[in-house]
């Protein structure tokens, strides 16, 4: 009989290593291809998303413009009116509105899409203007006092006003005189009282009410309470009495309490005032405005816009210059700010 080799053990323990080493080798090899893959999937993933991301920006941007120009159409419908008054359309809301028919895309099946506008429109120039403060980097008194009233009606330290006074003169141009008006035109002028700022150098000018913190004794806190009733506007304007808060209008008026003027508030929901003379009347004659503070028309507007677009959102609001039949200017879009 032929005797039965036996393999070595030696040998046996080599063979298994080797078997062990290629099992290994292949779940690396395995392991780095699954790697490779997923990503591969993963990066593309991520450039689908970030273009999905890109064009339900670009959609809402879109949206926004379209909100802009219904508001810039609303108000020019109004532009010939004698007043702007808050019983007027521009000063109706935009309820959640859904825009699904707007926007022309796949459906997948059980996503939940939603479109959604809302917004309101602001008469700016129911606030108080910081522009008015000074010109000409001089304070304006009257403009100075009439702040600091506001100020104590909304339980804030008045002479805030005439930091605020120096701050915005001292951060203005000078102007080249202008040519001298015919006193035709306006046989009484209303003098402006000014005195010289204390602010040394050219400080930022303010383009915000945000920018009040800058100022020495404002506080985030004060800035938030002034924020409803102030505005910075590029040029000066007057206070609409037909849609200013009660705390503005007791301002305009020396000696008003803010209960009295609740009232004119109240009566004025029932008839606008036409003119700032029938206004002063109802006030009485005992109790002046502020030189050249207070009007019944405004030409300044902020647009506040609120979209929801699938994932995306956008929180927008824009100031607007209503254009002048006058000057044959359109309304336009003089900012956009959004969140």
């Amino acid at each position: 009989m032929t005797p039965v080799r036996t393999m070595a053990p030696a040998r046996i323990l080599r063979r298994a290593r080797e078997r062990g080493v290629a099992v290994i080798t292949a779940l690396l090899l395995t392991t780095l291809a699954v790697a490779i893959v997923a990503s591969l999937f993963w990066q593309q993933q991520v450039q689908v998303r970030s273009m999905e991301n890109q064009r339900l920006h670009l959609q809402t941007k879109w949206i926004l413009r379209g909100a802009l120009d219904w508001a810039t159409l609303v108000l020019d419908t109004f532009n010939n009116a004698p007043y702007t008054s808050l019983d007027q359309a521009w000063a109706t809301p935009l309820a959640e509105t859904r825009l699904d028919q707007y926007i022309e895309r796949e459906r997948i099946a059980g996503e939940n899409f939603d479109a959604t506008l809302s917004g309101n429109v602001t008469d700016a120039c129911s606030r108080y203007n910081l522009t008015n403060l000074a010109n000409n980097k001089q304070p304006e008194e009257e403009q100075v006092a009439l702040f600091g009233r506001l100020l104590r009606n909304l339980q804030l330290q008045e002479t805030l006003a005439s930091r605020v006074a120096d701050f915005v003169a001292a951060s203005q141009t000078v102007q080249a005189p202008a040519e001298s008006p015919d006193p035709n035109l306006n046989p009484n002028p209303q003098p402006t009282r000014t005195r010289a700022s204390t602010v040394t150098g050219s400080p930022m000018k303010l383009l915000q009410v945000d920018d009040l913190l800058s100022v020495p004794g404002f506080s985030p806190e004060i800035v938030e309470r002034l924020r409803p009733f102030v505005i910075v506007l590029p040029q000066k304007s007057e206070i609409n009495v037909n849609t200013a808060a009660p705390e503005v209008l007791a301002a305009l008026v020396p000696n008003m309490s803010v209960s009295e003027a609740n009232s004119l508030a109240a009566r004025r929901k029932q008839a606008p005032w036409r003119d700032i003379a029938q206004f002063s009347s109802e006030v009485g004659q005992t109790r002046p405005l502020a030189p050249n503070a207070a009007g019944v028309k405004s030409d300044w507007f902020l647009v506040s816009s609120r979209i929801r677009l699938d994932r995306a959102a956008l929180d927008a609001e824009a100031l607007v210059q209503r254009g002048s039949a006058l000057t044959g200017t359109g309304t336009r879009v003089v900012w956009i700010r959004q969140n």
